[in-house]
């Protein structure tokens, strides 16, 4: 069966997902995490993309941006892995790619799902400089980082934001609804309210989710 188009749409909030290879840590401190992030600050200037949180692991990278244009995805992560694998593999003596295949990417519904989204990035790491979770708590200033408005609609004041930011990522997300954020992202399938996937589909012609396997049932005569 052929592989599906990446969906990706201009203006709208996606949930990135790029995985290191197993067994080879894409960071292995500090200092790897500020050089991804100097690739990172390089690609959104160029693409003029809005950062809304990221996180860095030794497994995977997540990300939640807002590209002007369909493509600026795929150029952004283009530019990233030209720059900080090369930093990478020169820093510790190796050659290669870091990442297992592709990156993968699902679209987000603005008022339903970019919420969750975040608090799925922000909860995967608290290694120092790993993640954009301080930034949402109040505790710096990531200038890499634009509020979504689902952000902003969490209080009238920062404190208040940052607040209630701070009660949802103690409590953490349902296991099913994380469950569903990451094979939503692997299988590419958008997230979100029927009319969104709807609007989705009729902009890319695109399906927006998995049919069922099998063959597909007679008609009775």
């Amino acid at each position: 069966m052929a592989r599906l188009p990446r969906l990706a749409l201009a203006g709208q909030p996606h949930l990135v997902l790029q995985r290191a290879l197993a067994a080879v840590p894409a960071f292995r401190d500090e200092e790897d995490r500020r050089h991804y992030l100097d690739a990172l600050r390089e690609g959104l200037a160029t693409e003029r993309i809005a950062l809304h949180a990221y996180a860095l692991r030794a497994d995977e990278v997540r990300l939640l941006l807002t590209p002007p244009d369909a493509a600026a995805p795929g150029r952004l992560m283009q530019t990233i892995g030209r720059r900080y694998v090369s930093t990478h593999n020169r820093r510790h003596r190796r050659s290669g790619t870091l990442w297992a295949g592709r990156f993968r990417c699902s679209v987000l519904d603005p008022a339903s799902a970019v919420l969750d989204a975040m608090l799925w990035v922000d909860s995967a790491s608290d290694e120092p400089g790993a993640s954009s979770a301080p930034h949402h708590l109040g505790t710096v200033r990531d200038p890499l980082l634009e509020d979504p408005p689902a952000y902003w609609a969490l209080g009238n004041t920062p404190f208040e934001r940052e607040m209630t930011y701070r009660e949802r990522l103690a409590i953490g997300l349902p296991e099913a609804r994380a469950a569903q954020l990451r094979r939503s992202v692997l299988g590419g399938w958008p997230i979100g309210h029927d009319g969104f996937l709807a609007s989705a589909e009729a902009l890319t012609g695109r399906p927006v989710a998995a049919r069922p396997r099998g063959r597909p049932r007679a008609r009775r005569r």
